[in-house]
């Protein structure tokens, strides 16, 4: 049985060029933790912001005993930025979520009375999100439907990085040091007792979001390779079929040659297959090449992230691997 005054909770934000966010975030955080009967610290992660963010979280350590802010020396992205801070965090249960409001802090009482029932990993879903982009959606559930098609991993269509992690899973979770790093797919994958609550996304409360295209091409490409070979095993199957149909090629024009002796026709359509097969080859050869790319950045044993400053807590600089 948890006796919740003796509890700690980490709250892990991760946090990139949040100014405008950070004094509401901070505000209705305090609102409902400090009803709570656990005891909480807030581990702030920035990660390589260029405006006043690292200046407003060393501000708010200074004043706020509970509050621990690591300062990133460059952007390593989101996922690392979590890692970072579930690192540091050293709560009985570990939150992760966003600071621009749109995993909002009222949902935290949910996740924790799911923790108290004797769940290890409670996972939030959205439903929606307000004002989002109709391509968006369509992406993003394209995007689910495809992952979870060829992953023996599920994936929960609307998952976020919105959740309570005990603290043996958390202490688990730092031995996957991937840096190609896909959360979700991690945190579905390492068992223990899970369960999902659902909520609907608010706005941001301030800017815009950080998650641009490109980023979510590179999240989506992480999760892919991170959890599927079937690309790899895709570009064989298409080489068995296109060597199928060569041999049938060339039992053509045999064909035509010795037994009818007449000349090939049809140069434009041998142009056009030479330019198919060249153009699957080299598609194929960019797959294998992302998976080699992510063996190259293993091997080469770098540390995940690393640290120009710890404010709050025990101040010191410091890294972890």
């Amino acid at each position: 049985m948890r006796h919740h005054e003796e509890l700690l909770v980490s709250i892990v934000v991760p946090l990139f060029n949040e100014e405008d966010n950070i004094a509401h975030f901070y505000a209705a955080l305090c609102d409902v933790i400090d009803s709570r009967p656990e005891r909480f610290e807030l581990v702030f992660v920035d990660d390589g912001s260029r405006d006043r963010t690292p200046l407003l979280l060393k501000e708010l350590a200074a004043r706020d005993a509970r509050v621990r802010s690591l300062i990133l020396a460059r952007n390593f992205g989101h996922q690392l930025a979590l890692t970072c801070g579930m690192d540091y965090a050293a709560g009985d249960a570990v939150i992760t979520m966003d600071g621009d409001m749109q995993h909002p802090p009222a949902l935290l009482p949910d996740l924790l009375a799911a923790w108290y029932d004797g769940y290890d990993v409670v996972q939030t879903v959205r439903l929606s999100t307000a004002n989002v982009s109709r391509f968006k959606k369509w992406t993003s559930s394209g995007y689910y439907r495809f992952i979870n098609s060829i992953s023996k991993v599920e994936i929960v269509e609307g998952g976020s990085d919105f959740r309570l992690l005990d603290r043996k899973v958390a202490d688990r979770l730092q031995d996957f040091r991937e840096h190609a790093r896909f959360l979700r797919g991690i945190v579905s994958d390492i068992g223990y007792r899970q369960t999902r609550i659902t909520f609907r996304a608010p706005e941001r409360f301030a800017g815009e979001s950080k998650f641009s295209l490109r980023k979510m091409v590179r999240f989506a490409i992480d999760g892919i390779t991170s959890y599927s070979t079937v690309p790899l095993r895709l570009a064989l199957y298409v080489g068995l079929c296109m060597g199928l149909v060569s041999l049938l090629m060339i039992g053509y024009v045999l064909l035509v040659k010795y037994y009818f002796c007449e000349a090939v026709s049809g140069w434009a359509t041998v142009v056009v297959a030479i330019l198919m097969l060249g153009g699957i080859q080299l598609v194929f050869l960019g797959v294998i090449g992302e998976y080699i790319g992510r063996i190259f950045e293993e091997v080469k044993g770098r540390p995940l992230y690393w640290l120009r400053a710890i404010y709050g807590g025990a101040e010191n600089n410091g890294e972890k691997q």
